[in-house]
């Protein structure tokens, strides 16, 4: 072998242009063609490497103009008042990080929307409102702030508020960009009025029950039966695990939404969790594969991504990249704080792409640039 090369060469396309190659290179363009050594540097990277950007999206500016839009165009005008959020890089494909999309979303007392399906994805959690419901494939289910809420792909779901209610405004979550890339992504529109084939609050009363399930269960679906996950359970049994477990360096006391039948998450391609942080919680920084999208649900601190610093409190949204840097913090002594999130590690773990690495400088934290 003649010469060496440093460890960043080794392996990597070192071929210099000539005359000849370029008019190589141009007569393989004009096949559909080209040389991989010409794009192996950018295609195969030596780690994992993201299109997006850490934002953080603040509610106190965005929650006028989400009301606004209820003003401005009614529901049969446009389907569904969504503000969406999207990412500086991503904007190409409307996803709010990676190829997740979000958008806050509102609805007043007495609007509903039609019933409707597609083969994306959503999830809900519930930031504000009184009597909002649901209905998922004939399942009338009753929300509540910091609900946890799914509609699988292709089942038919609609949304709205009772009369007497108060107006609600939620935060969606879809993996729309993922399908959309996939070139899957189809959306229809339910003919008539969706019948409700189950008592109201069927899914969450039958199946979100300490670990009990029905035992005529005949479940057959590839997502989690449970449509809601509620806040008066969740948040519980967040404060009984503090007691009795260790608490995690990185995300304090962190507890899964699962498929109650498998224990696995909620649906195929986004999985969801909350995560609570004792008063003065000072996590340590890792990096994942994998993109996230977050909510506070209670309290305020902020969390560190790649060295910049994103405050947050109850109802602001930011965004962690795959293989982002990142730590969280609770800046109150006295007060734990919440943080829900959403993410589309289903698809990362089952095409056995998930991998993580734990910051060794600085004991463990970054330092703010």
């Amino acid at each position: 072998m003649e010469g060496k090369y440093s460890d960043d060469q080794i392996g990597r396309a070192r071929v210099k242009d000539t005359p000849e190659l370029e008019a190589y290179y141009k007569e393989l363009e004009t096949l559909g063609a080209g040389a991989l050594w010409t794009v192996a540097n950018d295609i195969e990277p030596w780690e994992p490497r993201t299109s997006s950007v850490p934002m953080l999206w603040k509610y106190d500016d965005l929650r006028e103009l989400v009301l606004k839009s209820s003003e401005l165009v009614t529901p049969e005008q446009a389907g569904r008042r969504v503000v969406y959020l999207v990412n500086d890089k991503r904007k190409d494909v409307s996803a709010a990080v990676g190829w997740l999309y979000t958008g806050i979303q509102v609805t007043r007392p007495g609007e509903s929307t039609s019933a409707h399906r597609h083969k994306a994805s959503a999830l809900r959690f519930i930031m504000e409102g009184d009597k909002g419901y649901t209905v998922v494939d004939g399942n009338k289910i009753m929300l509540e702030v910091n609900d946890f809420v799914i509609t699988p792909n292709s089942t038919w779901h609609e949304h709205g508020v009772e009369e007497g209610g108060k107006t609600c405004i939620w935060q969606d979550g879809l993996d729309i960009p993922l399908v959309n890339a996939l070139e899957a992504n189809d959306y229809a529109v339910y003919d008539g009025k969706q019948p409700l084939i189950k008592p109201l609050n069927y899914s969450p009363i039958a199946y979100g029950c300490a670990g009990l399930i029905p035992a005529d269960n005949a479940w057959d679906k590839p997502y989690s039966p449970l449509f809601k996950y509620s806040w008066s359970n969740v948040y519980p049994a967040l404060l009984e695990a503090q007691k009795v477990s260790e608490i995690n360096p990185f995300d304090g006391i962190f507890m899964q939404y699962s498929n109650p039948l498998t224990g696995g998450h909620v649906m195929q391609t986004m999985g969801a969790a909350m995560q609570l942080l004792p008063a003065g919680f000072k996590g340590k920084a890792h990096k994942h594969t994998g993109s996230f999208v977050y909510q506070c649900a209670k309290g305020k601190g902020y969390s560190i991504i790649n060295g910049k610093r994103f405050d947050w409190k109850e109802r602001d949204i930011f965004c962690i990249p795959s293989w982002a840097w990142h730590e969280h913090h609770n800046i109150s002594e006295t007060e734990d704080a919440c943080l829900f999130q959403f993410n589309d590690l289903p698809v990362i773990e089952s095409l056995g792409l998930f991998q993580s690495r734990e910051l060794e400088d600085n004991n463990g934290h970054q330092q703010i640039q």
